[in-house]
């Protein structure tokens, strides 16, 4: 495997459009030179143009474009081509095509249409695979394995029902273990038998909430063992090159994270992160410095599934064909989303695509190469620049993001079950954009956050956050009691803690570790209608919550603000208790975030979280963000606004991008303008 000295740039490159069309190929390739594209991913989409018919395979064309990499000194990116299936194999194997919650089975067509449980096409998979890895495994050029493209959606076949059937049964032993898990004596729906269990349906159960919150689980894992069967082979073949697959989220208009999939538990099976980032600059739902905060929590998000520098598998160097209105980038958008990538510790930089298709669903699509076939277009120029800033950062190459000292815990068992509770309000229940608004502080302030699964390690952070932990195992609140007793400070909030890991209701109050730690006893919570509001003062501050407030009963914790209307006015609304050597606060409603601007202020400063920094700004539309290693420090510096912004420079730096020299004192940025300084020895 070719050694990789550079920030890989490059994308998803469709030569098997164009077989016809050599001289665009030979073209392609020029402009790929010109514009310092050094990566090509192939194969995703291929299937049809390698295996003609069964056991009938054409590698000669896919041979070539190997050939012209290595001759530019490219690297590649092989996929596997099992995102979507030959016309032959969906004719001759019937079993492979989905079937959905009504039980009617999907004819051949879009993409992702497969099941993930037949046999038939797993085994057809895995041929493609090893032919693969035996024919290309040696190339010098190429780096990384793609594993078929964006895994999701849900099969209901006879195959996935029984598989699920056995996953059930392995998960609970005995079905006194499944009825009680279930809670099956409500509604008369006790299970006498294994083969009564069926995933859930509009046509049969859809409110057994741990037989939904299962199905969730059991289609996450199945996915993953289908990803594993496909792994397995080129682990066998090609020990030696890494193996990721495309994650997805952050989309518009909340920028969720992906919810199909436990990306948490996904993660461990891939060598190296890599998802697709298409946010949408320059929408009317939301500011650019709004969208770059929750582009920068997906970035953190991706970086935190392993700790380390990930790959943009997928972006667009200009607009999307899929968004509601799909807008390009203003001019220095694309190189400031790409600087934003780079300084959250993404270590590659692909489009999706390198050359425009001609036809189908995503001709219009953005692309470096266009319709037009130009080299002197203003996308292409703006690629190029970035290619030319991606050789100045090589420097930086090995370099990570900044440790953090802040952990933000989220949970996809909890995700689920949130997006299921029958109770509250599912207009308002928001667990992610409650992640956001926890993240923005920090953001704004230029402090470094991660996100945590419940099997991550506590201590390693003096801040962790964990809200709306609605759905919370004994073990983890045991972890919350142990990390805050060894010194963590810990912020939880309302709604947690309130059902077990079955989709069960605790019993006999609060659970022991959390009344512990936090030193309340949540009673109820009050569910306001999005115009009612309720008044909240502490000693320097009045504001008001909405949407929740919990009321609680205190037991060891001070009260740091109150409730100062409705029936529960002058009960506690914000507690802080002092638990073995740490800290636990409870914000028991949601406040806007000036409030929590306030709130995690003071905690900020109390454990010295800011750092010095030799750049000064003036608003939170700057960002700065580091990366270092044990020698040197990169500050990227972006102006996130659609305005020119003012940043002071304290100490002479200079910008690995241009080479110059910045002196000391006041300086403009304009607007989507981007810097990487480091300090002038």
């Amino acid at each position: 495997m070719t050694q990789i000295r550079e920030f890989i740039h490059g994308g998803d490159y469709n030569p098997e459009q164009w077989l016809d069309h050599p001289e665009i190929i030979a073209k392609d390739f020029a402009y790929f030179k010109k514009a310092h594209i050094n990566t090509i991913t192939i194969g995703i989409f291929s299937w049809a143009k390698l295996e003609l018919s069964e056991g009938e395979y054409n590698f000669d064309w896919l041979d070539e474009v190997f050939d012209r990499a290595e001759q530019q000194d490219m690297h590649v990116i092989l996929a596997t081509p099992s995102g979507a299936r030959p016309r032959w194999v969906a004719e001759k194997y019937s079993e492979v095509l989905r079937v959905d919650q009504n039980g009617q089975r999907h004819l051949f067509g879009e993409r992702h249409n497969h099941c993930y449980t037949s046999p038939a096409y797993r085994q057809k998979v895995q041929n493609i695979d090893r032919k693969l890895a035996e024919r290309y495994g040696q190339r010098k050029s190429l780096i990384l394995w793609h594993v078929s493209n964006e895994f999701g959606g849900q099969c209901y076949c006879d195959l996935c029902q029984a598989a699920f059937r056995k996953w059930v049964q392995d998960k609970y032993q005995t079905l006194d273990n499944l009825n009680q898990a279930y809670w099956a004596t409500f509604w008369s729906h006790t299970y006498t038998s294994w083969n009564q269990v069926v995933a859930p349906s509009p046509r049969g159960d859809e409110n057994l909430l741990g037989l939904n919150l299962d199905w969730h689980r059991f289609v996450s894992e199945q996915t993953i063992d289908f990803f594993e069967a496909e792994a397995q082979v080129l682990r066998e073949v090609t020990p030696n090159i890494k193996i990721t697959t495309n994650f997805m989220g952050g989309n518009p208009d909340d920028e969720h994270v992906f919810f199909d999939l436990d990306y948490q538990k996904f993660a461990q099976h891939v060598d190296v992160i890599s998802w697709d980032s298409y946010p949408s600059w320059r929408s009317d739902a939301k500011t650019t410095t709004a969208l770059a905060m929750n582009t920068a929590v997906m970035n953190d998000v991706m970086r935190s599934y392993k700790h380390a520098n990930y790959m943009i598998m997928e972006s667009t160097p200009s607009q999307v064909n899929w968004h509601p209105i799909n807008r390009p980038k203003a001019p220095g958008m694309h190189r400031m989303g790409v600087l934003q990538e780079i300084s959250h510790g993404a270590n590659a930089i692909n489009y999706f695509q390198l050359h425009q298709s001609r036809g189908s669903s995503e001709m219009y699509d953005g692309a470096v190469i266009g319709h037009d076939l130009r080299d002197d277009t203003r996308v292409f120029k703006e690629v190029t620049k970035v290619g030319e800033n991606l050789i100045s950062l090589q420097p930086a190459l090995n370099t990570t993001a900044r440790q953090a000292k802040v952990a933000i815990v989220y949970d996809y068992d909890n995700m689920w079950a949130l997006s299921d509770v029958r109770n509250y309000a599912g207009e308002t229940i928001k667990y992610w954009r409650t992640i956001q608004e926890q993240y923005q502080y920090f953001w704004e302030h230029d402090i470094p956050v991660e996100f945590i699964s419940t099997q991550d390690d506590l201590s390693v952070y003096q801040l962790v956050i964990d809200p709306m932990h609605f759905l919370m195992s004994r073990d983890f609140a045991n972890q919350l009691n142990e990390y805050v007793a060894q010194g963590g400070v810990l912020v939880g909030s309302y709604i947690s803690g309130q059902v077990d890991e079955r989709y069960l209701a605790y019993l006999g109050g609060w659970l022991k570790p959390l009344h512990e730690v936090y030193g309340i006893e949540p009673i109820e919570t009050d569910t306001l209608y999005p115009s009612q509001l309720v008044g909240v003062a502490d000693e320097n501050n009045q504001t008001q919550a909405h949407d929740y407030t919990t009321i609680m009963e205190l037991d060891t914790a001070e009260v740091l603000a109150r409730y100062t209307s409705d029936w529960y006015a002058d009960s506690p609304a914000v507690t802080m208790n002092s638990f073995g050597k740490g800290t636990a606060y409870y914000v028991g409603a949601r406040f806007d975030q000036k409030y929590l601007a306030t709130f995690y202020e003071k905690i900020v400063t109390d454990l010295q979280l800011t750092s010095v920094m030799p750049i000064e700004k003036t608003t939170t539309a700057v960002h700065v963000n580091r990366r270092e290693d044990d020698t040197q420090t990169y500050y990227f510096v972006q102006n996130f606004a659609d305005e020119a912004a003012t940043i002071t420079i304290k100490t002479p730096v200079i910008d690995i991008l241009t080479g110059k020299e910045i002196s000391v004192g006041k300086h403009q940025m304009v607007a989507y303008d981007g810097l990487v300084l480091v300090k002038k020895n």
